[in-house]
């Protein structure tokens, strides 16, 4: 008989332990990854930027706003499509919000030119922000709190959401890639191309210029 219990005793116990176990390793349930989508000029230094953020998960380089179908690098920065070169933002709510981001975005450009950004002139290259709904009118509290901290009025526009379409492969992860190829600046891998760029384009000195300790990125 004892014998017996001992026996119940175990295969209880070890059902208790395997049921506790079970509990133990289900995973909580993750938050749902969003997406917001903007245009800071060249989509490379928006890239490396914002793929610095606790939260994002991953920035996707790309081309929205115009009208023509699957365009080419070629087409968007020639003007003829009427596109921005723009940025899928990859994130997580819960650890970094739609407003965060939107007031990151704003001090990481410079939101008074409506030519471009910095060196790279044209209408591929100006700002924007694409939100529909509930992200428009965060949006719209980004820019006036933006307003409000220069004292100036804001040109980058809200713009309802458009097909996005990815960006040719060699643009993505630019910023950190070690392939090598004959740039601009010779032969050198893209990240060293991506470094002299971003130098040469005085990017970073024009938003500490514009935002000063309020830049998020800039020299960073």
């Amino acid at each position: 008989m004892t014998n017996v219990m001992t026996n119940i005793k175990t295969v209880l116990l070890g059902g208790l332990i395997a049921v506790g176990f079970a509990a133990q390793g289900e995973p909580a349930q993750a938050a749902e990854t969003r997406t917001l989508t903007v245009a800071g000029g060249c989509f490379w230094c928006v890239e490396a930027d914002f793929e610095k953020v606790k939260g994002v998960s991953e920035v996707v380089s790309g081309y929205t706003g115009g009208t023509t179908d699957n365009p080419t690098y070629k087409q968007v920065t020639g003007g003829n499509t009427g596109h921005y070169e723009a940025v899928q933002i990859m994130y997580d709510p819960e650890v970094v919000t739609r407003p965060q981001l939107l007031h990151m975005f704003l001090r990481s450009v410079d939101p008074l030119d409506a030519g471009g950004q910095f060196c790279d002139r044209g209408d591929s290259y100006r700002t924007a922000i694409f939100a529909d709904g509930a992200a428009a009118e965060d949006a719209q509290q980004a820019v006036a709190a933006a307003e409000k901290d220069l004292g100036q009025d804001i040109v980058t526009p809200i713009l309802p959401e458009q097909t996005f379409y990815e960006a040719e492969d060699y643009h993505q992860n630019y910023y950190k890639s070690d392939e090598t190829r004959f740039t601009r600046f010779g032969i050198k891998t893209f990240a060293e191309a991506y470094k002299l760029y971003r130098d040469a384009c005085q990017r970073d000195a024009r938003v500490r210029q514009i935002w000063g300790e309020a830049a998020p990125f800039a020299g960073k």
